[in-house]
């Protein structure tokens, strides 16, 4: 992909979250004060179609993933790990998200190492069904673009061993995958190579190697507990 490439997917990307934030804020008369909220932020970076269909209209009510979200946190999507935008909250949900530049990796890696919370999806083979096609910036990132970040937190993701649903485990739960990535490195590593649960300064990151169990909905009833387990993987990160 050319750089200009990049820069015209990114600029897409930072409209449609801002769209997608609009979208999300209560109307000015409801808008419940901090008082009175109950949810905690979390941050929302993503390039699955979750707050809209793939068509990104506003008339979407939102993927049944973004509804469980929506249930227990208050979502705040996001265009960039940049400083400002991770300066929101200290709970950051990265959900195949798009490729982040340099500067805003460092940020990010900042930002953990300063107390923030990661939960982190990457997935080295999605397989999300979409109707754009490959390269189409409304497309899924078919591959979680690892520019130096895990291995900087001694991690390696690598491709699935054979390709199709999987059953592993997430946040106590049996939960579907869609031919899900293994993980290897110094970090504490389930048995399965699905999570990577690592301490990284006076923060926390968790790494799943697959983005495709968001899209439980799709999988059928199988895939039950899969938000279930997001849910509890998030409610540890938040110190619940």
């Amino acid at each position: 992909m050319t750089k200009a490439r990049v820069r015209a997917l990114m600029g897409l990307v930072i409209v449609l979250v801002a769209a997608a934030a609009f979208a999300l804020r209560p109307p000015q008369h409801s808008r419940p004060s901090a008082e009175r909220r109950k949810n905690p932020p979390l941050l929302l970076l993503t390039t699955l179609p979750l707050v809209f269909g793939e068509d990104f209209g506003l008339e979407s009510a939102g993927s049944p993933a973004m509804k469980a979200l929506g249930s227990s946190f208050e979502v705040l999507p996001i265009s960039t790990t940049s400083s400002s935008e991770l300066a929101r909250a200290r709970l950051l949900l990265m959900a195949q998200p798009p490729v982040q530049t340099a500067e805003n990796l460092v940020a990010l890696d900042a930002w953990v190492r300063s107390g923030g919370h990661l939960l982190l999806l990457a997935d080295p083979m999605l397989e999300w069904p979409s109707r754009h096609p490959l390269g189409d910036p409304l497309r899924p990132a078919t591959m979680f673009m690892d520019t130096g970040l895990l291995a900087h937190w001694g991690l390696r993701l690598d491709g699935p061993d054979m390709p199709g649903k999987a059953v592993r485990r997430l946040g106590g739960y049996s939960v579907i995958t869609v031919s899900p990535g293994r993980l290897e490195g110094k970090c504490n590593i389930s048995t399965d190579r699905l999570v990577a649960d690592c301490a990284i300064g006076r923060g926390r990151a968790i790494i799943v190697a697959d983005a495709d169990l968001l899209n439980a909905e799709a999988l059928g009833g199988e895939a039950h507990n899969n938000l279930a387990g997001i849910d509890r993987e998030l409610a540890s990160l938040n110190g619940k």
